[in-house]
């Protein structure tokens, strides 16, 4: 019973001084609040001219496809089949971006391995 008294008087004495604390910095706070705002008025800000978006035409967004697209049109324009390097080589992807691709066509089932590391269009 004892050592539970003077446990909770160590707790209070600790929330005094952490309010104290916290007293204090609430005033730094409010102290350099108004310091910000001066120094803002200082420095003019230069206005910038409002430039329209760019437009996305049909043929752009046709020739900017997905990881997918990228990854497909090359296996599909192979009759053989194409190997995981050539693969990198031709779309540049890296080899997660590549294994990923390659995880997702075989599940949708749009390519098939021929054999390990070669991929053909079904």
């Amino acid at each position: 019973m004892k050592t539970v008294k003077s446990q909770l008087k160590t707790l209070s004495k600790n929330l005094v001084s952490l309010s104290k604390q916290v007293d204090k910095l609430a005033k730094q706070a409010d102290k350099a609040k108004p310091a910000a705002k001066t120094a803002a008025k200082r420095a003019p800000v230069k206005k910038r001219k409002a430039v329209a978006p760019k437009r996305v035409t049909k043929a752009r967004a046709a020739r900017s496809g997905t990881v997918l697209d990228s990854v497909f049109s090359v296996i599909k324009r192979s009759k053989k089949g194409v190997a995981i390097a050539q693969l990198k080589a031709k779309t540049g992807l890296d080899p997660r971006q590549l294994s990923n691709a390659l995880y997702k066509l075989s599940k949708k089932g749009t390519i098939v391995t021929k054999s390990r590391g070669i991929y053909v269009a079904k």
